[in-house]
């Protein structure tokens, strides 16, 4: 049985070294620079993070990809030479820079993305429908496999008193997206204690990774609105957002209210994306935040 078991890890371990090798090659990933551009692959998936979380600081990147520190540094340090990357010292830390891509760094993300699209699309084109369902389907299902022993370890708790995580955690939130309209530490008990709202934490193991608030509003009837979701970069993948929401809303379905507001600004391409993908619509402005250009909501009264 012994035998049976080792001889049966070695077909196992054979079979996906000889995928990674297939796949690699089949997407070009071998190649010295990554879509025949200007970029390795490694520079091009950093910009991409980059660009994806403006304001992420140099050790979630590296937390993220998995990167060693040096390397990482010098990888970074090239595409500031380059002015691709722009590194500003954090006001909660010195020891840490915040990362944003320059309007050159925008450009490139939007080559790169263009070009990636292009060549699965081409990938695409020589399979047949049915197909393309079952290679996204089998895709997803390899993710969630090998997501799953961290996926289990996701807790999410609703705060009866704000802590240093849910301080920390929105100071950090709100330098990422430079929000203006901040709330003091002494106003997160209020809305803590405000009927119809609440502030939602996310840990994966023992470490806060997650945040987001729900808000009352008095303007609307059975109206609620959602702020300040931000996942650390380094904790994105596991489905995390989606956790936090999911808990917003059946929280606020379950004390009566119907319709959850949120807005955005249109650089936040991947949260507007999200937001529509779990049913949020446009609609027209309803506060005065004066950063917000997109207007969403959602009738949580329908179960999707």
């Amino acid at each position: 049985m012994v035998v049976s078991n080792v001889v049966k890890e070695e077909d196992q371990i054979s079979a996906v070294r000889e995928f990674n090798r297939f796949y690699t090659a089949r997407l070009g990933l071998l190649r010295k620079r990554h879509h025949d551009g200007d970029f390795s692959l490694t520079e091009a998936r950093i910009l991409y993070e980059i660009g994806a979380s403006p304001g992420l600081t140099a050790s979630s990147l590296r937390n993220t990809l998995g990167l060693n520190a040096g390397y990482l540094s010098r990888c970074l340090a090239l595409l500031t030479k380059r002015k691709l990357v722009r590194q500003i010292p954090s006001k909660q830390d010195g020891r840490e820079k915040l990362l944003t891509l320059s309007p050159e760094g925008d450009r490139a993300v939007a080559w790169l993305n263009e070009q990636s699209s292009l060549q699965i699309q081409g990938l695409l084109a020589k399979i047949n429908s049915n197909a393309r369902d079952v290679l996204v389907d089998s895709l997803s299902k390899v993710r969630s496999i090998l997501s799953e022993p961290e996926e289990h370890s996701v807790r999410i708790v609703r705060l009866s008193k704000s802590n240093a995580d849910a301080i920390q955690l929105l100071q950090e939130y709100y330098e990422a997206v430079s929000v203006v309209q901040r709330d003091a530490p002494a106003a997160i008990q209020k809305i803590i204690d405000a009927a119809g709202s609440g502030v939602w934490l996310a840990y994966l193991g023992e470490k806060v990774v997650g945040c987001v608030v729900l808000r009352a509003l008095g303007s609307i009837p059975f109206a609620g609105e959602c702020k300040r979701l931000y996942i650390k970069p380094a904790a994105r993948g596991h489905r995390i957002a989606h956790k936090l929401l999911d808990a917003l809303e059946d929280f606020a379905r379950n004390n009566g209210l119907r319709w959850i507001y949120l807005d955005s600004y249109d650089d936040l391409k991947v949260a507007i994306a999200l937001y529509r993908k779990r049913g949020y619509v446009s609609c027209e402005r309803y506060n005065d935040n004066p950063q917000a250009t997109v207007f969403l909501r959602k009738n949580i009264a329908l179960r999707s």
